[in-house]
């Protein structure tokens, strides 16, 4: 598949770039792809729920009425989970969610998730751009020129640009992240994927790697 290449005033350069099939034009494995979305989820969790049992609710001890006589069923604590403010019953406690991940799904996934926009036509190839300082309004114009705004977009860089990403940070559907820290999760989260151009050759290294 070629793509032209535009410049950050939404012109085409007059150049093409060729995708590597190999990662933009596999056939896509759903299964792949579930899983590594499944273990980024699980990783975010925090896993700090927690409810209190009986056994450690703080409540008098004192048997709250005679066993004999009341017409009803024994009750021998405040702290049953029979009563309001009792204790829960197999209620959660802290966990960690997290598990691991076979490194060659999680770059069948990320090559299906490619492959799935390649599809869709969503992805844009651009030559790069910077700011000499942050800019929110300059950032919301190169996006406009691309005829992406107001979508969810992810923009690909090669490598940290500080600027690129403070001017990103409070556009609520844009997000920035370096080449080497892509996921599946935020390839299919996003309508549109900005590629610049100097960032295909990392994805390419990462996603041919053994």
């Amino acid at each position: 598949m070629e793509l032209a290449i535009f410049n950050s005033n939404g012109l085409e350069t007059g150049r093409k770039l060729k995708l590597n099939s190999d990662i933009y034009g596999i056939e896509p494995n759903d299964h792949a792809i579930y899983l590594d979305v499944k273990q980024i989820l699980a990783n975010r969790r925090q896993g700090t729920h927690k409810s209190k049992e009986r056994a450690e609710i703080n409540h008098s001890t004192r048997k709250i009425k005679r066993q004999k006589g009341t017409g009803g069923a024994r009750a021998g604590s405040i702290k049953s989970p029979l009563f309001v403010g009792g204790g829960r019953i197999f209620g959660p406690k802290p966990r960690d969610y997290s598990f691991r991940l076979n490194k060659k799904v999680k770059q069948l996934a990320r090559k299906s998730a490619l492959s799935y926009k390649a599809i869709e036509q969503g992805i844009v190839v651009v030559e790069g751009f910077n700011f000499e300082k942050p800019s929110t309004k300059g950032f919301n114009t190169i996006l406009d020129n691309l005829k992406i705004s107001g979508t969810k977009t992810l923009i690909i860089i090669p490598e940290l640009n500080e600027n690129v990403y403070l001017s990103s940070r409070n556009i609520q559907k844009s997000k920035v992240v370096v080449a080497s820290e892509i996921n599946t999760y935020d390839i299919l989260n996003a309508k549109n994927i900005v590629l610049f151009e100097n960032s295909l050759k990392t994805i390419e290294n990462l996603l041919t790697q053994n």
